[in-house]
């Protein structure tokens, strides 16, 4: 099929007469690629999720009991601290202070955990480090999860998707759309979320790419995965926040616009004014 990606995604249609996962197929899309109906909560619950989402992003040391008593005291609901921990879990969130790895792993389950490697590393060209991790997007009577790839030298977007589940198989699969597109990067950075350390996401990127090393945050240490955060928080107070969707395919679109203003139009102080687009392309061809 001759058509991009991206242009066969604006072919589908809800209006037509065959259903949105059967247009999907015939146009050889991953439905984790396109769109899912938002996952769906309580009011309560959807508004709690969006206030504890907020001040995660402001204060990222936050754990359970203290955002229980701060949504006690100062936003005003008085909640029990296990519907909190539930929507932490909801939210793929945790405090980033280390802690005691209390949980055990299901009988025959298969996780693996790689070193860290990015500490005191200095990257100086596009594709040599890449960051994926997920986060949460709240739309109106429900919630996605964003899937995103961040090229750490031009902080340009290589890849993202939205789903409304958090699956091996969704993350494996937007990182190989992304590798297919722009070549495959020296080393892969990701939290120790079970999605990454799973058999089905790491065997097959050892299988698959045995030169590209993976490396993962310390537990605990959101600041290990720093490009990724201060790029979901750019996204979430320039776009997420401001412009709430009323389902999946809204909540695609607008995010399909803004990945395209981050990526060719969003000056960045820290790239010298440059937009991530113009670092990427640039440096690719000067390594060439």
């Amino acid at each position: 099929m001759s058509k991009t990606k991206r242009e066969r995604k604006e072919l589908v249609n809800k209006a037509n007469p065959l259903s949105v996962k059967r247009q999907v197929e015939l146009l050889e899309l991953s439905r984790s690629s396109y769109y899912y109906q938002p996952k769906g909560e309580s009011e309560l619950n959807l508004h709690l999720m969006r206030k504890i989402d907020e001040e995660h992003l402001e204060k990222p040391w936050l754990g359970v009991p203290r955002i229980t008593e701060w949504i006690r005291k100062d936003v005003g609901i008085q909640v029990n601290p296990k519907r909190i921990e539930r929507l932490f879990k909801l939210l793929e969130i945790s405090a980033i202070y280390p802690k005691p790895r209390t949980s055990k792993m299901s009988k025959g389950e298969h996780h693996k955990v790689y070193p860290y490697l990015l500490r005191n590393k200095v990257i100086h060209y596009p594709n040599q480090v890449w960051a994926m991790d997920i986060t949460y997007v709240p739309t109106r009577g429900g919630f996605l999860y964003l899937n995103a790839i961040i090229d750490v030298h031009s902080r340009y977007i290589v890849g993202w998707s939205l789903s409304n589940t958090m699956t091996a198989e969704w993350c494996r699969n937007t990182l190989k759309e992304a590798i297919e597109k722009y070549g495959e990067p020296e080393i892969v950075n990701t939290d120790q979320g079970s999605q990454f350390t799973s058999k089905e996401f790491c065997q097959y990127l050892e299988e698959r790419y045995p030169t590209m090393q993976i490396s993962m945050d310390g537990r605990g240490r959101a600041i290990d995965n720093i490009f990724i955060e201060r790029f979901w928080r750019s996204a979430k107070y320039e776009h997420i926040y401001l412009n709430p969707s009323e389902d999946g395919l809204t909540c695609y679109k607008g995010i399909s616009d803004y990945m395209s203003y981050y990526n060719q139009s969003r000056r960045h102080q820290s790239l010298g004014y440059e937009t991530p687009g113009n670092i990427y392309f640039k440096d690719i061809k000067s390594i060439a």
